[in-house]
């Protein structure tokens, strides 16, 4: 009777040992069962795998990133190959790890003159003390000679953006110049620009393009084109795919599509003045100032004024 009956069940739990469990709900948690590795394994600290601020993609891909030998691509494009969360899950993930510590990213241009990203894994951030951090490049010993140690550099501040110049604007291209550029020939050629916008709004320009544009548009009206026409000619037949930069647009079409002067110009360019009224005959002409048409001054006059029929 003293021998223990090992085939018999154990007894059932009774009310007052269930609120003893450690998890009260309908799952009794979590239990390990380990095996020892001696091979193929790495190491991670509750640091990071309990870490309360990273997400779960970004505490599973610090840990996969901490189990790749030196010299693995880690880039976005490599990991989205490898995992199934995409590219914006993985940027999110890496953003996450370099804000905390744990990665290390900056750029770096090579001998033949390329930019690549340096990545740096730390598998414990913010480490001071316990002897300089160790990477995965040897480093070579000091000798007697070389002096003490160097100190390892202090960790940079996460999300340090490198400060990039700004990027130089490409000039417009160079657009015709009038003959005669008169104060009203240019007001009505910005007329022309600012109205381009409501015709297509992609055509919508600054002050400093319709100052550059200006030109070309009074040498187009300069040629007896009606503001009418310039804008038609400027807005007819536009690519349909987005205008990144449509001032550059409108002076090439305002140089390559420029119209022959007329026939009277032509033969002197230098003569291009305003409208005039005669004042004998009150026709039209074109005369540095007022006064007389070329039919009505005098015959022997050196230069006489352009007569517009």
């Amino acid at each position: 009777m003293d021998k223990e009956n090992r085939s018999a069940q154990a007894p059932a739990l009774s009310g007052d040992g269930a609120k003893n469990h450690p998890s009260r709900g309908t799952s009794c948690g979590v239990v390990h069962e380990n095996t020892h590795h001696s091979t193929h394994f790495t190491v991670v600290g509750n640091h990071l795998a309990q870490h309360a601020d990273l997400s779960l993609t970004a505490i599973g891909l610090a840990t996969h990133i901490q189990s790749l030998p030196a010299g693995s691509p880690v880039d976005i494009r490599s990991l989205a190959r490898r995992f199934p969360e995409g590219t914006t899950r993985i940027a999110a993930a890496l953003r996450e790890l370099e804000a905390h510590g744990y990665l290390r990213r900056t750029k770096e241009r090579t001998a033949a003159g390329r930019v690549v990203t340096r990545t740096v894994s730390c598998n414990r951030p913010g480490r001071t003390g316990g002897g300089p951090r160790r990477t995965s490049a040897p480093s070579a010993r000091p000798t007697k000679g070389d002096g003490p140690p160097p100190r390892p550099e202090a960790e940079p501040p996460p999300r340090r953006r490198e400060q990039r110049e700004p990027r130089r604007r490409a000039a417009l291209p160079a657009v015709p110049e009038p003959v005669y550029p008169t104060p009203d020939l240019v007001q009505t050629a910005i007329g022309v620009l600012s109205g381009l916008r409501r015709t297509d709004p992609r055509l919508l320009i600054s002050a400093t393009d319709a100052e550059h544009l200006a030109p070309g548009v009074a040498a187009w009206l300069e040629r007896d084109l009606t503001p009418e026409d310039v804008h038609r000619a400027l807005t007819t037949a536009l690519p349909p795919e987005p205008l990144h930069r449509p001032a550059a647009l409108l002076a090439h079409r305002l140089t390559a599509q420029l119209p022959p002067l007329p026939p009277f110009h032509a033969e002197r360019p230098s003569a291009r003045h305003p409208l005039q009224n005669c004042d004998t005959c009150d026709r039209a002409y074109r005369g540095p100032e007022p006064g007389t048409c070329g039919s009505c001054s005098d015959p022997a006059e050196s230069e006489p004024r352009s007569l517009l029929l």
